[in-house]
């Protein structure tokens, strides 16, 4: 019998309808190449959803996903819906009730395509954004007191906890020995001089147990300039959820395009789903044109088969990325010409002609 995964496919708002199912192509092309199988459910989920039910999901949505081996997801908001309500009431209640607690987000420049990094190539710029993503500074404890008023006030407060920072360090440790053994804290305990006092004491702990694995502590400020400057001293960067947010975007700007962009909200022990989503929003200023970059998408989608264990499949989609961006078939926001069909069945193609590893 064939292997075969449950898979969630949430389109979500904007130009989700039409990278996600550009995505969905290069997966049915590997699945059909490897022999496994793909039962794909869609769920009309998010801001579309809201203006039509009043809600960003169905009340059962959670209890129904929860049986799915993976989510595939676009992106979520629309202009005319609040926009503190998508993360809130989609993105953050899917991250906190599936405990994907690890947001891996990869950094790599592709053949073909050029950096405002004029001066950096492949090899400069290729490393891991592993940002914590249940705690932090995004877990919205916080209120509004008298907003009139003149004593009017507002509190976010942030929230780190030693299990939850042993758990995402431990992971970035063990990604670290996968790849060139070196770890970067990405903190501001010189200022934040509690919450992030606390994550750098029990990372450097975590970092005991690893003695083969380079680890050093960074401050945002010169991490961010580092990005610029040097990107090559990176490879596994471990930060919060807000750093975490930041500078994958920083990073998208740096290998070119926010669209190139793949990630993975992971729960590493598969105790529930994991959502593999591209970086950027929903986009909807060029919603239906045919014209956004899927290769985000399509990157999300190897990270997913990496992730369900489908090791061969999730390299053929990335090597079929990069012959794609080599060949030139590259969308507008990377001075291209292709629409987002074509860019997925540029991808395709090259799985499909690709020949099977042999052992």
């Amino acid at each position: 019998m064939k292997k075969a995964y449950k898979i969630a496919v949430v389109n979500g708002d904007g130009v989700g309808a039409e990278i996600v199912p550009a995505g969905v192509s290069v997966l049915d092309a590997v699945a059909e190449k490897y022999g496994f199988q793909l039962d794909k459910e869609a769920f009309p989920f998010g801001a579309g959803y809201y203006k039509e039910n009043g809600k960003f999901m169905s009340d059962d949505a959670l209890e129904t996903l929860k049986g799915f081996d993976a989510i595939f997801f676009g992106a979520v908001g629309l202009p005319e819906i609040d926009d503190t309500l998508p993360a809130r009431d989609y993105t953050f209640r899917v991250r906190t009730s599936f405990q994907q607690y690890i947001n891996y987000r990869p950094v790599k420049l592709f053949p073909g395509v050029d950096s405002p990094l004029r001066y950096k190539t492949q090899e400069d710029i290729d490393f891991v954004v592993i940002r914590e993503n249940n705690e932090g500074e995004f877990v919205q404890s916080g209120k509004i007191l008298h907003a009139d008023k003149p004593a009017g006030l507002a509190v976010d407060t942030s929230i780190f906890t030693r299990f939850g920072i042993e758990r995402v360090a431990h992971y970035s440790f063990k990604l670290a020995r996968k790849r060139n053994r070196k770890v970067t804290n990405v903190t501001k305990s010189n200022t934040l001089i509690s919450s992030l006092a606390y994550w750098d004491q029990v990372i450097a702990e975590v970092a005991e147990e690893y003695p083969d694995v380079e680890y050093s502590k960074m401050y945002i400020d010169n991490a961010s300039a580092s990005f610029v400057l040097r990107p090559e001293i990176f490879d596994v960067i471990l930060t919060t959820n807000l750093f975490g947010d930041i500078l994958s975007d920083l990073g998208g700007a740096i290998m070119g395009s926010l669209g190139l962009g793949g990630s993975g909200n992971i729960n590493p022990e598969k105790e529930f789903p994991s959502m593999f989503e591209p970086i950027h929003g929903s986009a909807p200023d060029i919603a239906g044109q045919n014209s956004a970059n899927p290769i985000g998408q399509i990157w999300s989608a190897a990270i997913m088969l990496e992730h369900l264990g489908e090791m061969e499949a999730a390299q053929d989609i990335m090597d079929g990325i990069e012959h794609t961006t080599a060949q030139g078939n590259l969308t507008k926001d990377l001075g291209g010409t292709a629409t987002t069909v074509e860019v997925a069945d540029s991808v395709v193609e090259f799985i499909r002609a690709a020949k099977m590893a042999t052992v």
